[in-house]
């Protein structure tokens, strides 16, 4: 099993576990330890991993952090951990800082079994920094994050190189959550930067706030337009092709009769389908992580779907005829279709599509 496999491997149990996690130790013979294991330390050799790692801490006296990694007799890595769920935005991680400074370790892990915030001392030597330079969410690993993590692991493990990368990490991940924002909330600055040029007035309060509307609206076309772009330039070379929906179980959710027939057919799909699947990832946004939104496309209609399950969709885009129609669906998931005069009416929905989502446990 390679190092991809081991990490995936242990994200698909966590879920499974996590009802049955409810303290720190347990946390820590669950998650944390296969963990450390997937990065290929052996937890059962002191050699390597020294559980309970004490060193006095000026005056404080035998202090432990919960895990030390060592490599070539020398101390690597330290691990902090809390139980699983834990807000670890509401943890001052005491020990892991302290023990920072006074250790040749350069990583400091804080985690809580799901995510790894993996820190360093970018700003000041021998001084954790306050905030990491990666964050690994195990419920949500992708090529990127894997190859990254490998990078820690015993065979890879190069702190120089680490170092290298670590910084640029860390800001491409800060100037990331400042875009984001921006997106969300244009700030002030943004707003006078791109209307200065093509605004004359004085920008009163009542202008920036007329302005603010203007800028955020701007930004979430030029993304659309960018990602029409890439889907046709896509489209022109080849076709998109989705594997067709399954019936939805017996729990009441209609069954379309042409979906029976379609197992067998290719399925293309269109940019208006993209545009619509992304107003709906934006609008559940707000109450569940993108990533647990998916798209199946049929040739009758292009299913949008909670965890990629069947069981759990969330509406339907049925563009394949002279009209556009959302099919919106209801607790005991009875479909009700509606007419789209443009795109954008989607957003007039949000309220429907987000409650659909919270009927499965959001």
């Amino acid at each position: 099993m390679d190092f991809r496999d081991r990490l995936e491997n242990l994200a698909e149990k966590i879920p499974q576990q996590l009802e049955h996690i409810q303290t720190e130790e347990a946390t820590k013979n669950a998650l944390i330890m296969p963990f450390i294991n997937a990065l290929s330390y052996n937890v059962f050799d002191p050699t390597e991993v020294i559980p309970e790692f004490v060193a006095d801490v000026g005056i404080k006296k035998g202090e432990k952090v919960d895990y030390a990694i060592v490599q070539d007799s020398n101390i690597v890595m330290l691990f902090e951990c809390k139980t699983a769920g834990t807000n670890l935005n509401q943890v001052h991680s005491s020990q892991l800082y302290r023990y920072f400074s006074v250790t040749d370790a350069r990583i400091g892990i804080l985690t809580d079994g799901i995510e790894y915030r993996f820190h360093s001392d970018l700003d000041h030597v021998n001084k954790m920094d306050e905030k990491p330079f990666l964050v690994v969410d195990m419920l949500n690993l992708n090529d990127r994050v894997i190859e990254e993590l490998k990078r820690f692991s015993k065979t890879s493990f190069d702190v120089n190189d680490i170092m290298s990368t670590a910084s640029d990490l860390k800001y491409k991940r800060e100037i990331g959550h400042r875009i984001e924002a921006e997106f969300q909330s244009p700030s002030e600055g943004l707003v006078r930067l791109l209307a200065g040029d093509v605004y004359s007035g004085r920008f009163t309060q009542s202008a920036i706030e007329e302005f603010t509307d203007i800028v955020k609206e701007s930004l979430r076309l030029f993304v659309n337009s960018q990602v029409n772009r890439r889907l046709q330039s896509a489209l022109s070379e080849e076709p998109i092709v989705s594997e067709p929906a399954t019936p939805l179980d017996e729990e009441g959710a209609e069954q379309d009769h042409e979906e029976m027939q379609e197992k067998e057919r290719t399925v293309t799909t269109t940019n208006e389908e993209m545009e619509g699947f992304y107003i709906v990832k934006t609008i559940m946004r707000e109450i569940v992580k993108p990533e647990r939104v998916f798209m199946r496309d049929t040739l009758s209609y292009c299913g949008i779907l909670l965890d990629d399950n069947n069981r759990q969709p969330i509406c339907r885009l049925r563009f394949n005829g002279s009209n556009n129609y959302i099919g919106l669906f209801d607790e005991d998931k009875n479909e009700e279709r509606i007419l789209l005069e443009k795109l954008d009416d989607i957003f007039d929905y949000a309220d429907r599509l987000r409650a659909t989502a919270e009927y499965y446990g959001g």
